[in-house]
């Protein structure tokens, strides 16, 4: 592995505190939870011990967010918004929320697209929203695809007032492409109802695949969308708790700008993810290398050990949706994994009933660290 990244021994990461490390007892492998296992980059790091040694720990300024934010999305993604339409957020899901009830009524519908995201679900019916779903296309060999007739009929449904995207699409890892963002713009427009995009895996698209942000698409939809991102995944700092909303109009733009206050970062996150976005692309790069090799790794892994597994590349992240109907471990593989192998996998059920009968590993470790969850897996299975 780059020695950017460390070298994940199993010793120093039950050493530390986080939910990733705390939820299960010592004698489990946890590969669940959207935490990779690599160091942080160096300069993160001393940009929050400078903040530490200037006892600067009060509330957060957006500062320079805004703008490294621009600078990164212009050199890496192909698009360049208005640092003056990007707004600081504590984490992409409560900018969500937020967005969500400035946008629609109590009770009105949000369409998702699931297996998904399980906070889409539990996060809007805790605002009292109703979860419309409009699945996606289960084809062969593991792809998925978007069902543009079944979210046509989802948002056409009554009530419904917004449509929550994931791109990259957390758990099976497609990136959309122009013309299937084109489609959603236009289903969207004609149906009235708003869009809100989850691009925080944007950062960590993988070798053969090209994220198109929603913002460049030439589209009246599109500019009236807020997008969502955040350096926590592309960096592995989510538990310093930032963010970003961007705003494609001024309209959209109002709607967070009045809610600052409940949408408040850390202080710590804001100096940490303007030090990822601007100074620590290099330990960026050498994340998705190694996510990338992991991926081919995985496969070999599998294909030795537990040949029953479905399984297929994503397009981004280091998250691996695992088709384990073929082993006969019930409607959650995870349980089994946990129980049996001492492993921990992200159930499938919680990306909504689509997922059963799988589960989600995190492959965003050594190889070492991977063999070792899909060889726990295989043991589970009396493999």
């Amino acid at each position: 592995m780059d020695t950017l990244l460390g070298d994940c021994a199993l010793d120093r990461l039950r050493r530390r505190k986080s939910f990733k490390w705390r939820t299960h007892a010592a004698d489990v492998l946890p590969a669940f939870v959207a935490e990779m296992d690599f160091d942080i980059a160096a300069e993160i790091s001393e940009a929050i011990a400078a903040a530490l040694a200037d006892s600067d720990c009060g509330y957060a300024h957006i500062g320079e967010l805004g703008a490294a934010f621009a600078e990164f999305a212009a050199e890496r993604l192909g698009w360049q918004p208005d640092p003056g339409l990007i707004y600081a957020i504590p984490d992409v899901m409560t900018g969500i929320t937020e967005v969500v009830q400035a946008l629609t009524a109590p009770g009105a519908g949000v369409v998702i697209n699931p297996p998904v995201y399980a906070p889409f679900f539990f996060r809007l019916q805790l605002l009292g929203r109703q979860v419309v779903e409009a699945p996606l296309l289960a084809g062969p060999a593991g792809v998925y695809d978007l069902d543009l007739e079944a979210l046509d009929a989802a948002l056409a449904r009554p009530g419904v007032g917004a449509y929550l995207l994931c791109n990259p699409h957390n758990p099976v890892g497609r990136v959309w492409s122009t013309a299937q963002l084109t489609a959603i713009a236009e289903i969207c427009a004609r149906r009235g109802v708003s869009v809100l995009v989850d691009e925080i895996h944007a950062p960590l698209v993988l070798p053969g695949a090209a994220h198109v942000p929603f913002h460049t698409l030439d589209h009246p939809a599109a500019r009236q969308a807020v997008v969502f991102s955040s350096a926590s995944k592309g960096w592995n700092i989510p538990g310093l708790k930032c963010g970003v909303a961007i705003a494609g109009s001024g309209q959209a733009a109002a709607i967070l700008a009045e809610r600052w206050e409940a949408l408040l970062p850390s202080n710590l996150g804001v100096l940490a993810s303007v030090a990822a976005l601007r100074n620590a692309r290099h330990w960026l790069d050498a994340a998705v290398a190694q996510i990338h090799a992991n991926a081919s790794v995985l496969r070999a892994l599998l294909d030795r050990h537990v040949p029953g597994v479905g399984y297929r590349r994503p397009q981004a992240s280091f998250l691996a949706w695992l088709d384990c109907r073929r082993l006969e471990a019930g409607d959650d593989p995870a349980a089994v994994f946990l129980e049996r192998g001492r492993v921990a996998l992200s159930p499938g059920p919680d990306f909504g009933t689509q997922g059963r009968g799988f589960a989600r590993l995190n492959m965003g470790t050594s190889p070492e660290l991977l063999a070792e969850a899909v060889c726990r897996i295989a043991a589970s299975l009396g493999s």
